[in-house]
């Protein structure tokens, strides 16, 4: 009874939400308002139903009685075995390259972030500059 009932509120709330839907289409805001908490609803009982109807076709349905008979159906041949797929699959993983063996790359070695260049101050060199006098040859 439960999915019925679910299938009944679904519908119900379809049937408001396309009422609504139209006064909005003509500005009426209220409506809009109304349109859109209904499809939140629409959607937890849509929900609800899909549960509800999976659950009910995993259901065990009683066997009913045929009321006729069937006429008898003629064996079918045993199908060839498939030997010649396993021979086509055989030959495939002869074509096929060989697998190469994993290597582990070395790591490039690790760069010094920002904040240990700063940190580290660098030498300055003191440099001297003379002033070189310039003399007249007399």
């Amino acid at each position: 009874m439960a999915l019925k009932d679910t299938t009944n509120k679904l519908a119900k709330l379809l049937e408001e939400v396309t009422a609504d839907l139209i006064k909005a289409e003509n500005g009426n805001k209220a409506a809009a308002q109304r349109v859109r908490t209904g499809t939140i609803k629409m959607e937890k009982v849509a929900k609800k139903y899909r549960k509800e109807s999976v659950a009910h076709g995993k259901k065990p349905k009683a066997k009913k009685k045929m009321a006729t008979k069937r006429k008898p159906v003629a064996k079918k041949k045993a199908a060839p075995k498939k030997k010649a797929a396993v021979k086509k699959k055989t030959a495939v993983k002869k074509n096929a390259a060989p697998k190469r063996k994993a290597v582990a790359k070395k790591k490039a070695p690790a760069r010094k972030t920002a904040a240990k260049r700063k940190a580290a101050p660098k030498k300055k060199v003191a440099v001297r500059k003379t002033a070189r006098r310039k003399t007249t040859k007399k």
